[in-house]
């Protein structure tokens, strides 16, 4: 199963990268919203991923990169991690679609159990 990784901070990209892949699976990253779309445009076969989206990012945010994506592919499950977890940024997540909530800094244990909690992913993750 792959996962897309969507936040402008390398180190997080990184770090979620290691620990999904030692889970199995398939990391695609993307530093912007653009890149993002790019990305999840060129996945065009029936495998099933997810995004993991930051919601502070220059130029576009990360609520911008939802609202797209649930116009365009309503089913594709998002988990939103954000440094700044308010009330209004997880409410207006939640009202976007997002499947999961997950404040930054996290570890690599809650990442897992938030990732493993999407229905999708149970349903289509052997490892």
């Amino acid at each position: 199963m792959k996962i897309v990784v969507v936040d402008d901070e390398e180190i997080v990209l990184r770090s979620c990268r290691k620990i999904l892949e030692a889970e199995g699976f398939e990391v695609l990253m993307a530093t912007s919203v653009d890149d993002a779309l790019d990305t999840i445009d060129t996945q065009n076969e029936p495998t099933p991923f997810l995004l993991l989206i930051d919601v502070k990012m220059p130029v576009r945010d990360g609520m911008q990169l939802m609202r797209i994506v649930k116009a365009r592919r309503p089913d594709l499950p998002i988990i939103v991690m954000s440094g700044y977890p308010t009330q209004e940024t997880i409410q207006t997540a939640g009202s976007l679609g997002a499947a999961h909530f997950i404040a930054k800094p996290f570890t690599p244990d809650e990442l897992l159990s938030i990732v493993f909690s999407v229905p999708e992913v149970k349903k289509n993750h052997n490892h």
